[in-house]
């Protein structure tokens, strides 16, 4: 107990500094910012964890730190990269594949200004309600809501994926709901003072807001909306990146059932400009101390080195492409180095 609090007080410290940070202070290639998302989600700490872990086993012999930064989400993180504000980033396998191939809100305008490093968990819906909305306990109980949603902060990931869901299920959020731009924390206050009826919360599971809109509201007062399979199809057709993921029962505060939603993936991507050594190292580092990353959040223990690669949607950085061809990884042409 107290190895684990003394790690966690570590990696909050770490947390900490990133907030204080600009990411214009960061002064050479080798002392790397990771841009995250809200301090609410699971993106914040997954990002403190793999900064602080960088910097304890590779600062003192190669000099190279990693310092996390909260942020918008995916959709600025993109941006980050692009501006070189950022020299790693959390983001959504969503945001990756439609900023890279011109997609989306990218229509025409791709980004290329990333590269894949590593699947890191699945991103998993939470559309939570409150309890008097879920009539049928579904995410179709967002059709012709009415009230007040949160879909996350403009501009994120968040966003992003609500607005792609809803629209491959046929559901307008800017005519069935009245759109609020909260990020996790606040949407679940807003949500326990009664100003919001619902939110969009996709994260790796046990997600922080959604944990305490739970204990203080309890089950019977507020719902995460399940995904009939025929809804899940339905989604496929626009994303094939979604799947069905099941968060068991117990996983949240008095939750006495499985709660049948859908997931993507998350990965961790770095601008092709930093150095092939330096991503070799920090994804060797990564997959040599998984049980670190595994005590500072529970979403990275679907990590492992045999899924490293899978579903990545843009090509590997040369660094993170040399380790995994060391560790006998086949990796297909779609991703490989360019």
């Amino acid at each position: 107990m107290f190895k684990k609090l003394t790690i966690f007080l570590m990696v909050l410290s770490f947390g900490f500094a990133a907030m204080a940070m600009h990411p214009s202070e960061s002064k050479a290639a080798d002392n790397l910012i990771i841009a995250t998302a809200t301090t609410g989600g699971t993106y914040y700490p997954v990002g403190v964890a793999i900064g602080t872990l960088t910097s304890i086993k590779l600062a003192k012999e190669h000099k190279i730190t990693a310092t996390a930064m909260n942020s918008a989400g995916s959709g600025e993180n993109v941006q980050m990269l692009k501006n070189k504000e950022a020299h790693m980033a959390i983001l959504q396998a969503l945001f990756g594949l439609n900023a890279y191939n011109g997609k989306g809100p990218y229509k025409d305008k791709p980004i290329k200004d990333f590269r894949s490093v590593t699947m890191l968990w699945e991103n998993v819906e939470h559309m939570v309600v409150r309890a008097k909305y879920a009539k049928t306990g579904t995410v179709a109980d967002l059709e012709n809501l009415g009230k007040k949603f949160s879909i996350g902060k403009r501009g994120s990931g968040t966003e992003g994926s609500g607005r792609a869901i809803m629209a491959a299920l046929g559901i307008d959020p800017e005519k069935e709901m009245t759109l609020e731009y909260l990020s996790y924390t606040p949407s679940a206050q807003a949500m326990m003072d009664g100003r919001i009826v619902g939110a969009n919360i996709p994260a790796g599971p046990p997600v922080a807001a959604i944990t305490q809109l739970y204990a203080q509201l309890s089950e019977k007062k507020v719902k995460v909306l399940d995904f009939t399979d025929e809804q899940l199809a339905t989604v496929q057709k626009s994303y094939p990146i979604w799947n069905r993921f099941v968060i068991k029962a117990g996983v949240y505060p008095g939750q006495k059932k499985d709660i049948q939603t859908i997931s993507q993936p998350n990965f961790l991507a770095v601008r092709p400009d930093v150095s092939e050594e330096t991503v070799y190292l920090i994804t060797k580092t990564i997959y040599e101390n998984l049980s670190f990353l595994n005590s500072i959040h529970k979403a990275t223990k679907a990590m492992k080195l045999e899924k490293a690669i899978a579903g990545l949607p843009v090509p590997l950085h040369p660094g993170a492409a040399r380790y995994y061809a060391e560790m006998g990884i086949k990796i297909p042409d779609a991703i490989k180095p360019q």
